[in-house]
């Protein structure tokens, strides 16, 4: 093989890896984005990703890349955490903002900074294909550009009205929507099939939460923690905090645990506390989110949450609308 082919086919697994770690990012944001022309966006935008990333690999087997990293289970978690990181963002950290309307503002927000990085991405793997004569690839390159530009155009046209929402929301005390409208509810009641679909879309990688977290946790100082003065503690101190930690908190202070103390009790805690959330994301969901999803009504969903709360968060509003979902079921 080629110097010019490898790397070609570095470019391409790069890609790949973007455009996978961008399904997860685009489903988060979806799940929180009211009905409207802006999460019509997003939904055909996670569409055109599914397909730049079968576009891109397809191109990769035909250029002979079999056995290279991105093929293997483990070469596809680490490249896909990398890929997350590099975006600055993770599912878990978008759901963040004083409100519902904020928070769709920010997430509209990093969607530009993640499109003109896959811009830049595919107008260098265009220029770098075309100039070692792989016009093949450097087609497929300026193809999904275009998609790119298109979709970073639609996303600055929806910012000001976004922007607009948030005033009326945090300024004027008139909020637009409520979470029962996003697509957080929505996941589920569309026949109870995309939020299944997303969970499973979730888990296709095992332990994605866990790897970002030792990933994080490998080079975390005491103050990147979720635990406050984390050095100062004892272990009992730290164990009892323990439970109230998204799996990726979980996983990044077991990762300084073992650089730093080694301390087996709080190793053991975390270890009995890691496991897969009900739904991808679903750490980061207010109880209120929480319990708009439980409202469809779906028997493993239900279990699954109520296993999950209890061994972590255990919030009471919570299960309370869990236990009355179960008696109704």
């Amino acid at each position: 093989m080629s110097t010019s082919d490898q790397k070609v086919m570095q470019y391409l697994n790069e890609a790949r890896a973007t455009e996978l770690a961008l399904v997860r990012v685009l489903q988060s944001q979806i799940a929180m984005a009211p009905r409207g022309s802006y999460r019509e966006g997003l939904e055909r935008h996670l569409d055109e990703t599914r397909d730049h990333a079968e576009r891109v690999g397809n191109r990769l087997d035909e250029l002979g890349d079999h056995g290279g990293p991105i093929s293997g289970a483990v070469g596809i978690l680490e490249t896909v955490i990398g890929q997350v990181l590099a975006l600055g963002k993770t599912p878990f950290d978008l759901l963040r903002g004083s409100g519902g309307e904020e928070k769709v503002l920010k997430n509209a927000k990093d969607a530009c900074a993640t499109e003109a990085l896959e811009i830049a991405s595919y107008t260098a793997l265009e220029r770098l294909a075309g100039s070692v004569g792989d016009d093949e690839t450097a087609r497929l390159a300026e193809s999904i550009r275009a998609d790119e530009e298109r979709m970073l155009a639609r996303v600055l046209r929806e910012i000001p009205k976004l922007a607009e929402a948030v005033v009326g929301a945090d300024v004027r005390g008139e909020p637009t929507y409520s979470v029962t409208t996003t697509g957080a509810a929505d996941a589920v009641r569309d026949a109870g099939t995309r939020a299944k679909r997303t969970a499973r879309q979730g888990r296709k990688v095992p332990g994605v939460a866990r790897a970002e977290g030792r990933i994080k946790g490998a080079v975390a100082s005491e103050q990147d923690l979720a635990i406050g003065r984390y050095d100062a503690l004892t272990a009992e101190q730290i164990v009892g905090r323990l439970a109230e930690l998204s799996q990726v908190d979980l996983a990044k202070v077991a990762a300084y645990e073992r650089k730093h103390q080694k301390r087996s009790t709080v190793l053991g805690r975390i270890d009995s506390l890691q496991g897969n959330e009900p739904w991808p994301g679903y750490d980061e969901l207010t109880a209120d989110e929480v319990r708009a999803v439980l409202a469809d009504g779906d028997d493993d969903r239900i279990t699954q949450v109520r296993a999950y709360e209890r061994a972590h968060k255990n919030r009471a509003g919570v299960l309370r609308a869990a236990e009355r979902q179960a008696a109704t079921a």
